[in-house]
């Protein structure tokens, strides 16, 4: 696979799904050791005490002026406009549980395992579903079979799956791009179920009790309030609009960093650098995007340096740049808007497969355009 199919993928050309392997990737020898050190000797891989500081404080005070709308306001519809706050407000504490699971926050690990256990849980997930999924993802992007995020779940993110989709399933993968955001407004849901369901299962769990605990706090607290002060039809009202806005704003966060890249053969071997780089997407836009995306927007450098602190990313930035640039491997980069026109043209012809031959004739050419 060519450096000009790959930003193909990214945009500049036809989105086509496609699968590379190994020999498609030539090795970079010692290209991660030679950036790593660069990063190491710059200081960006110390931690950021202040920073999250500042961020744990304005979280506290949106915390504390939406529970001071919802008192003020009553019985009022305006108080959706505080459940959409709440959507928001979640999701950031969420990127946060991201960089302590990552342990970009305190100084020690175990410390770091428990702020994420208390801070997923704060938002009805369970830190032990997620980290171990999200720890399969960091090993192998996008790579069939290893990384759980381009499993199957409603959307078919490789051809083979969108081919075996039957009943509504199929009908949805047809035109999955096109439904892909509107259901994102029951990922909320999705991610507390998943949680739940792998908490109450039979298999062992690090800190089950502690998370079901924290879970039930959770919605004791959020639930109680909702149902004893405002009418039924408006409870329920306010619940769909936070889960909506939370699953949104979620996906909406995770979707530009991988969907449309390249997508890796089982058995393809790739150096780090390579698997990592070749596999992941930025987000232009400065310190506004890194806010608004809890740092996501650097996706390169995130998976590079799982532990880097979110202030120190842009910076890392220009050295991996550098780096690519030299060893004359792919830096993808766009805009937001860009890349979820990206997501849902990708996500469109991988479901073409599960149309009929005879009513799309084109996902027959797609199948055969694949490399390995």
């Amino acid at each position: 696979m060519s450096a000009t199919m790959i930003q193909g993928l990214d945009g500049l050309g036809p989105v086509r799904p496609t699968r590379a392997k190994s020999s498609d990737f030539p090795p970079i020898a010692q290209a991660y050791k030679r950036v790593s050190a660069e990063v190491r000797d710059a200081g960006l891989l110390r931690r950021a005490p202040v920073f999250y500081s500042l961020v744990g404080i304005a979280i506290a005070v949106a915390v504390g002026g939406a529970i001071t709308g919802f008192i003020l306001l009553g019985q009022s519809w305006f108080q959706l406009l505080i459940a959409g706050a709440l959507g928001l407000v979640f999701t950031q504490i969420a990127f946060l549980a991201h960089e302590a699971a990552h342990r970009q926050i305190l100084s020690r690990g175990p410390a770091n395992d428990r702020l994420a256990r208390v801070l997923a849980g704060s938002i009805g997930m369970s830190y032990a579903w997620w980290d171990s999924k999200h720890s399969r993802h960091h090993s192998n992007p996008n790579r069939v079979g290893k990384d759980p995020d381009i499993q199957v779940d409603t959307i078919s993110f490789i051809e083979e799956d969108a081919v075996q989709a039957r009943g509504l399933r199929r009908s949805i993968t047809k035109r999955q791009g096109w439904f892909f955001f509107p259901l994102l407004t029951m990922e909320g849901l999705n991610l507390h179920f998943h949680s739940l369901r792998h908490l109450l299962g039979r298999e062992p769990v690090k800190g089950r009790w502690v998370e079901l605990t924290i879970i039930v706090t959770r919605f004791a607290l959020l639930l109680t309030p909702l149902f004893l002060l405002l009418p039924l039809g408006m409870a329920f009202a306010f619940l769909g609009v936070q889960l909506a806005v939370f699953g949104v704003y979620m996906g909406a966060s995770f979707a530009p960093n991988h969907k449309g890249m390249p997508v890796i053969a089982h058995d393809a071997k790739l150096d780090f650098f390579t698997k990592q780089v070749r596999t992941s997407r930025n987000i232009r836009g400065g310190w506004w995007a890194t806010t608004l995306m809890g740092g996501l927007n650097h996706q390169v450098e995130h998976h590079l340096f799982p532990s880097m602190s979110r202030p120190f990313l842009s910076r890392a930035r220009r050295i991996v740049r550098a780096h690519c640039k030299d060893l004359d491997v792919p830096y993808t980069e766009t805009s937001l808007g860009h890349s979820y026109l990206i997501v849902v043209d990708y996500l469109n012809r991988v479901g073409l497969a599960a149309r009929d031959p005879f009513d799309c004739p084109i996902s027959a050419q797609y199948g055969r355009s694949r490399v390995g």
